[in-house]
């Protein structure tokens, strides 16, 4: 499972098992805000949701990107870990 920057519909995307898991984003003042995750139906309760806000968050970072965490899921996967205080602040 490896998720995928779409800048130009502003989303990162992660394939698995012939479905797609996404989380849209905003870029506003320099940051980007991640406002909507989904994983389809299918894919729940697999750990799917984690793995794909996890590697973005990872992938945000390596791009040099701070974000805001706007969903409700992606704040929960931030809060969870110190790792990500410094680069995910809280709407």
């Amino acid at each position: 499972m490896k998720v995928i920057h779409d800048k130009e519909n502003q989303k990162f995307t992660m394939d698995v098992e012939g479905s797609t898991a996404f989380v849209d984003y905003k870029l506003k003042d320099g940051k980007m805000y991640l406002v909507y995750s989904e994983v389809p139906t299918s894919l729940r309760g697999k750990g799917v949701g984690k793995v794909l806000v996890e590697q973005t968050f990872e992938l945000l970072t390596t791009e040099g990107y701070k974000a805001v965490a706007v969903c409700g899921y992606v704040k929960a996967i931030a809060k969870r870990s110190d790792k990500w205080n410094s680069i995910i602040e809280q709407a």
